[in-house]
């Protein structure tokens, strides 16, 4: 069965910018409580269970839809994104490394937006509009080219064979004991974290996906 990774970095190593009690809580209970109901769905299902959570996600028409009934399904796809989509998050984020992109995906996003700075503003703007829970998502399409979207709560894009290389987290367990409803000090603060070697990393993992 499945298992919470463990952060690379200390709770408080984010600090101020994501509080360690925020990274506390967020790991050890929202992401162990995805993980809980994820490996419960999966428990009569072995052969789904060998898969990892990318993968399940990536073939959950053809291989989650022929292999479980509706309520499965359902249970899998939102609990298995909730912990698909933390595991990445931990993943982008580091106390160092560089705040801009580097490497091919910063020619990319250099061609695809313009400019870095025009990026950001495109991405806080998505992940500001997405109305209540969900993730602001840059992910390769189906073309291996970069999109930029945002959806509800733990939809995937992994669901639509679209690879994730970078995701900000909106629901409000993410910020509220820091930023309170202050979404918007919360996007700005969490460029400050984002490791974008990691991301680059997770740009020519996709490529090749």
């Amino acid at each position: 069965m499945h298992t919470l990774p463990t952060l690379s970095y200390a709770y408080e190593a984010l600090e101020p910018h994501i509080d360690g009690l925020t990274m506390h809580v967020h790991h050890d209970k929202h992401h162990q409580a995805y993980l809980d109901k994820f490996n419960a769905a999966l428990s009569n299902y072995p052969e789904l269970a060998k898969l990892s959570a990318e993968d399940l996600l990536w073939h959950f028409e053809d291989q989650v839809k022929t292999s479980a009934p509706a309520d499965i399904q359902a249970a899998l796809k939102n609990h298995g994104g909730g912990f698909e989509h933390h595991n990445l998050f931990w993943e982008i984020m580091s106390p160092n490394g560089p705040r801009e992109a580097v490497g091919e995906l910063a020619a990319a996003i250099s061609s695809k937006f313009t400019s870095f700075a025009d990026f950001k503003t495109q991405f806080i703007d998505i992940a500001m509009k997405q109305f209540g829970s969900g993730w602001a998502w840059l992910v390769l399409d189906e073309n291996k080219k970069l999109a930029l979207y945002s959806l509800p709560n733990q939809d995937s894009p992994l669901l639509s064979k679209h690879y994730p290389i970078m995701g900000v987290d909106v629901w409000e367990h993410a910020y509220y004991l820091k930023y309170q409803n202050r979404r918007p000090e919360y996007l700005e603060a969490i460029w400050n974290v984002l490791d974008w070697q990691k991301i680059e990393d997770r740009y020519q993992a996709g490529l090749t996906k």
